[in-house]
């Protein structure tokens, strides 16, 4: 990764991009791919894609999602404690002793989510819940935290950087799934730098509302209508303790980008993928989904009349929290991976099974 790559994965990283309230972080990352595509669409929703190859028929589309997990201010006390509901799967039980943002129209507001001392509770094994969690911004009243800007609907999220671990690893909230951006951004230039051109369109796609649903996905998938789609996301690392194989599969960061098998991956374009990542001596995993993926792919294979999907996931440690933790090995071979498949497919490529 060259200091070009590495500060803009920083400062995409580091700013915040809440589930419906994506725009800041989509302007650092169109800012960072304009220069490697020919046109750009923001959609109704804040959805961004550029395009390199605008005009042609046959349309490639490599896809990650933009939004992260985050919390919506709920209710406030009279005293000005201050209740939150999810945006996204935001995790309660992480939540005690966390120090947070309040997004308010005009700043930003520092808050805590506070948590008593384990001898005053009365029973030590009290869990957090929603009910018993709340943030405190330092205010003696409702009315001193309706100055600072705060309202039921403003938007919260975990304070936390962007940090090396052991040289080797990559840690901070939200690299699900912005490390995806940042990957299909790399995409974007590396086909670029290389002077590559393509007989087709290649849509580069950054979703928003994910987490909420794939919903960002849904709408930018009937807008732009591509003829196959290369979704990548993250999946769970299953081997630090109390995750369950049985149920999660094996998966190890540091062992390659893992490949979906599942009823929305549409097999010719995995095996495609596959094949790819054989001949280039890319390091992979397989992994399977049951029924659906949980990712931008099923909103991709399943909209309108269907578009040839496949999906590669980035092996993740802690997934929905604030230590999210990836390889940067698996990192550089899922653009690599990426790159190579996107760079062989042909124009008018078809992927129907007979």
């Amino acid at each position: 990764m060259d200091k070009k790559s590495k500060n803009f994965l920083y400062k995409y990283l580091n700013t915040a991009s809440p589930t419906g309230f994506e725009a800041e972080g989509q302007k650092i990352w169109l800012d960072y791919i304009k220069p490697y595509i020919d046109d750009y669409v923001v959609d109704t929703y804040g959805s961004v894609y550029g395009v390199v190859n605008p005009k042609a028929q046959y349309k490639v589309a490599i896809e990650a999602h933009a939004d992260e997990i985050s919390w919506f201010v709920n209710y406030i006390t009279d005293k000005g404690y201050i209740y939150v509901v999810r945006n996204g799967g935001s995790d309660h039980q992480i939540a005690p002793s966390m120090r947070v943002n309040l997004h308010t129209k005009n700043e930003v507001v520092k808050g805590i989510f506070g948590w008593p001392a384990i001898h005053v509770r009365k029973d030590k094994e009290d869990n957090p819940t929603l009910k018993n969690i709340c943030i405190d911004v330092g205010a003696a009243s409702k009315e001193e935290v309706e100055k600072m800007g705060i309202h039921p609907g403003t938007v919260v999220t975990f304070q936390d950087e962007l940090f090396e671990l052991n040289d080797r690893y990559i840690v901070g909230r939200a690299l699900d799934n912005r490390a995806g951006g940042f990957m299909i951004a790399e995409v974007a230039r590396r086909i670029s730098e290389e002077g590559v051109k393509l007989p087709f369109g290649l849509y580069v796609v950054n979703s928003v509302q994910e987490e909420i649903g794939l919903r960002g996905a849904e709408m930018i998938s009937r807008r732009i209508k591509p003829d196959v789609a290369i979704v990548t996301d993250v999946t769970h690392d299953t081997q630090s303790p109390m995750y369950d194989k049985i149920v999660s599969g094996d998966m190890t960061a540091g062992k390659g980008p893992a490949i979906t098998y599942g009823p929305a991956v549409q097999n010719n374009v995995r095996d495609m993928i596959l094949a790819v990542a054989e001949k280039n001596e890319i390091p992979f995993q397989q992994m399977a989904a049951s029924r659906t993926t949980g990712t931008d792919t099923d909103a991709f294979a399943y909209s309108d009349t269907g578009v040839a999907s496949a999906l590669i996931s980035l092996p993740l440690k802690y997934m929905h929290t604030t230590v999210e933790t990836v390889h940067k090995d698996d990192v550089e071979n899922v653009i690599r991976l990426i790159y190579e498949t996107v760079i062989q497919i042909e124009e008018g490529q078809d992927f129907t099974y007979f």
